[in-house]
């Protein structure tokens, strides 16, 4: 026996990730832990060597310190990369050959939370995988303790250098804002922005874990005002926005429109089929079917996936997609990258595109299919009841003889457009989401969704004024 054991709260072992309430259900003991438990699953698959990072919250320089501990006490090696956008520790660990890699990050969460996200290798590490360092922490089930070692190394050069390489707008001098929101990408938005083309401006670029100006998740329309208003003031092409540490896009145009993760796949599907016809392009359930329609239209084969970064990233590796894109803005390139989502290079492709285009972005957003749909509608269900839920609807659906898609809870497909019933990996809540050709087809719609919702003995949420056409 190593003498060594420890219990996780609960509800701290996702399934894509560890997070927590840091002084609640996170400390930093629980840090050290994980290094423990991970590097002796690194260890026992022959890795020597583990790349370690961290987000600008306030708490990640202690977390990190435990976690490097934990894994010095098996014996590896640890990289340390030191505050970094996540995308960056991805990057590092292809770039120094790693054999794992850990993140401290809350990602967009509030400034309490802390968590970790790591990859074993080349691919994430996650599900069952997060679940088995909870019942090694709990047995003792570690490698025997060892002396490793830890030196520091400075990536960001090298990750500014490799991701300008893609760079394919030419000389055109684009106007563009960047929000990092105060989060871990700032130090790298502000380098990339210095040596590319045109003219950038930065707001909330410094990294402050308090996150004083808004929070820093771009998926949520109130966040990206503060982006929005510096457009229109700067008369820019565009503004980028990232979350809390940099793996995740929001995207505003001239006009100061928000484009949806589904539409800036849109743009970035039909620019990577050009140069790989019929490839296959991933999307996730919660997308809309203009953007299926448009992969198709483009010369690609839509593949309609699971919610989820880690599950995403998997299953690009399966197809040899190159390219794939959540609701949630987390952007995925296997074409000339490695196929983990990373915001920063995102938008450098995204400049790229938009630097080669003969209008504004507007315009190419505008000529889009309009729809109407509802964004992403989050109700409460305990995790008992979740799964439960949807495997019901889901019974009652085939006995009706409707059109289901059922690779992530259930799409129903109708004349009027679709409705989609999930249950969240991550919380207790299921997910729906609603959208049509129009506005008495989306009330029909809503109307199904909530009959199912009804039989199943849930209390319906109010889908009343959640109406967002694009």
């Amino acid at each position: 026996m190593t003498g060594f054991n420890h219990r996780f709260d609960p509800t701290v072992l996702r399934e894509y990730d560890i997070r927590g309430i840091v002084g609640k259900t996170l400390n930093p003991e629980d840090a050290f832990a994980i290094g423990r438990c991970f590097g002796s699953v690194v260890s026992r698959t022959g890795g020597k060597r583990v790349a370690v990072g961290y987000d600008g919250r306030l708490h990640s320089p202690d977390m990190e310190a435990q976690l490097v501990a934990g894994l010095r006490a098996c014996g590896l090696e640890v990289v340390r990369i030191g505050l970094c956008a996540t995308p960056m520790l991805y990057f590092a660990a292809y770039a120094l050959e790693a054999d794992g890699a850990a993140m401290v990050t809350g990602s967009h969460n509030p400034p309490d939370y802390n968590g970790f996200k790591m990859m074993i290798g080349k691919k994430p590490f996650y599900g069952a995988q997060i679940q088995e360092i909870g019942r090694m922490a709990k047995a003792g089930d570690v490698v025997p303790e060892a002396v490793g070692s830890d030196r520091a190394v400075d990536i960001a050069t090298r990750y500014a250098d490799r991701v300008l390489q893609d760079w394919d707008g030419g000389d055109r001098a684009l106007k563009v804002v960047w929000d990092p929101g105060n989060g871990s990408a700032g130090p790298i938005a502000k380098a990339l922005a210095a040596r590319l083309p045109g003219h950038h401006m930065l707001i909330n670029a410094d990294v402050d874990g308090r996150f004083p100006n808004h929070h820093p998740d771009p998926t949520v329309p109130k966040n990206l005002e503060q982006l929005i208003a510096a457009v229109a003031r700067e008369g820019a092409d565009l503004g980028i926005a990232f979350d809390g540490d940099g793996d995740r896009i929001g995207i505003v145009d001239n006009e100061g429109h928000v484009l949806f993760g589904d539409q800036l796949m849109i743009v970035l599907a039909r620019d990577v089929l050009k140069a790989k016809p019929g490839a296959t392009i991933i999307a996730d359930v919660k997308a809309s079917q203009v953007l299926f329609d448009e992969i198709a239209k483009a010369g690609g084969k839509p593949l309609m996936w699971k919610t989820g970064h880690s599950l995403i990233k998997a299953k690009m590796a399966e197809t040899g997609s190159p390219l794939a894109g959540e609701m949630s803005g987390h952007i995925f390139f296997a074409d000339k990258w490695y196929g983990f989502d990373d915001a920063p290079y995102s938008a450098v492709r995204l400049l790229g595109i938009v630097a080669r285009l003969s209008g504004p972005l507007s315009e190419l957003r505008a000529a889009l299919p309009q729809v109407i749909n509802t964004p992403e509608l989050r109700f409460d269900c305990t995790e008992e009841r979740k799964f439960e839920v949807v495997r019901e609807v889901k019974e009652r659906l085939a006995a009706a003889g409707a059109e289901v898609q059922d690779v992530d809870g259930v799409r129903v497909l109708t004349d009027d457009g679709w409705w989609l019933l999930r249950a969240s990996n991550t919380q207790a809540v299921l997910v729906a989401r609603v959208e049509a050709s129009s506005e008495a087809g989306l009330e029909r719609l809503k109307a199904d969704l909530a009959h199912q919702i009804t039989a199943s003995g849930l209390a319906v949420p109010d889908f009343s004024g959640a109406n967002a056409g694009h």
